[in-house]
């Protein structure tokens, strides 16, 4: 069953529809050419993501994880089934803007697959060009929950915020009955968070309430004397920017931390630092990290990426994903849109993170998460397993 949700996310909505493209190519084997009785001769994909802009590292590991899952899957021969497979690479900024004008060059060239995109800004606005001009989608990092159901022709090969917010409650034994506090900034980002905590962990029992502070806050003592003053059982902080040290630091020594169990996101190593000396006493929940899972395909990548000169780090999967599904959607679909997707839906690999499965009716992608905690290891610290939430125990609720 295909999904046709529309977003209802009224600014995003109003950016994308600016720059929304008519010239929808034909869904026959785009961007690709054919031979006589031998099937389709060669194929491009265009990716598109962050090379440069505030979320570059994100784009490089995605692309780190791409480049690595491409030649797995393929194994080095740089085609599948006689098809030569070609990559356009340009860079979106971080702009929606600029993504769609590289989405409609590659489309006016005839691609008709498309991936990438860390920002979620970002790929909103591609997903509706996908929409408009029938092209296959695979979006990347970028982790809104829009962005699974919108329409036919768009798949993610990462996680999507819902199994982040699940994930946290795995750290509470039984959510029941239990009090959650969202400490966050007051704003559309922590403002975002508490509503998704309510949504779906509310739904399974918890109750929830929130203590946001203003953006321009800059001491936090009160902020933590009141979330300790609430009695939660859990705490679930949405933070970001510059004055994360301080939050943290002042969490640390109103004893929030050694009173009640406090979870927040782990995010790529270069962020492992950031947390001061609350790092050992926070639990984190996790996408992923290079120890997360021992299988041979996290293996195989993690070989990979630093045989090219490069870190395997927290969005380098979804680069290989997104590899995988596009070369198993060329194999069975030659380059025939519809195809392509028939061949997604449903589909069950084996990624870095173990067993991936596309669900069928709105092409979220079900995967296992982690629990992980930063351990010091001399004057820095890094990511240890302490336990793996299973895939369908943090799948989202299915778009409608």
């Amino acid at each position: 069953m295909r999904v046709t949700k529309k977003l209802l996310m009224g600014s995003v909505v109003a950016t994308a529809a600016l720059v929304l493209a008519a010239c929808a190519p034909s869904t026959e084997a785009g961007g690709g050419e054919e031979t006589e009785g031998s099937g389709l001769a060669e194929i491009t994909v265009g990716i598109v993501t962050s090379e440069s802009g505030p979320l570059a590292s994100y784009g490089k590991q995605y692309l780190d994880g791409f480049k690595a899952g491409l030649d797995y899957a393929i194994d080095g021969t740089g085609e599948i089934d006689g098809t030569t497979i070609n990559v356009e690479y340009r860079d979106d900024a971080g702009d929606p803007d600029k993504a769609v004008t590289a989405v409609k060059e590659l489309i006016g060239e005839g691609v008709n697959i498309i991936a990438g995109t860390a920002s979620s800004g970002v790929a909103l606005a591609v997903a509706e060009q996908a929409d408009q001009n029938q092209v296959l989608y695979v979006s990347g990092p970028a982790a809104a929950d829009a962005i699974t159901g919108i329409n036919e022709y768009t798949f993610r090969s990462g996680r999507q915020s819902a199994q982040d917010v699940a994930t946290a409650g795995t750290f509470l034994d039984d959510i029941e009955g239990k009090k959650i506090t969202v400490f966050a900034q007051d704003t559309a980002f922590g403002q975002g968070n508490l509503a998704a905590v309510d949504a779906i962990l509310g739904a399974q029992g918890a109750t929830v309430d929130s203590v946001l502070v203003a953006e321009d806050v800059t001491e936090f003592t009160p902020f933590a004397q009141q979330v300790l003053a609430g009695s939660p059982d859990l705490v679930f902080v949405a933070w970001a920017g510059a004055t994360s040290g301080a939050m943290w630091q002042a969490m640390s020594q109103q004893g929030v931390l050694d009173e009640v169990p406090v979870v927040t996101g782990l995010g790529d190593a270069a962020t492992f630092g950031a947390y001061g000396e609350a790092s050992e006493q926070i639990n984190f929940l996790n996408h992923y990290f290079p120890g997360a899972n021992d299988n041979d395909v996290n293996t195989a990548m993690i070989e990979a990426i630093e045989g090219m000169g490069g870190t395997p780090d927290l969005f380098s999967p979804d680069g290989f994903n997104a590899a995988l599904m596009i070369v198993h959607a060329i194999a069975e679909g030659q380059g025939d849109v519809d195809a392509m997707i028939a061949a997604l839906e449903g589909y069950s690999f084996e990624g870095p993170k173990g067993t991936m499965t596309v669900r069928e009716g709105d092409h979220a992608l079900i995967q296992e998460m982690y629990q992980v905690k930063l351990v010091a290891d001399g004057d820095s610290y890094v990511a240890e397993l302490i336990d793996t939430a299973a895939a369908d125990a943090v799948a989202p609720a299915e778009a409608q």
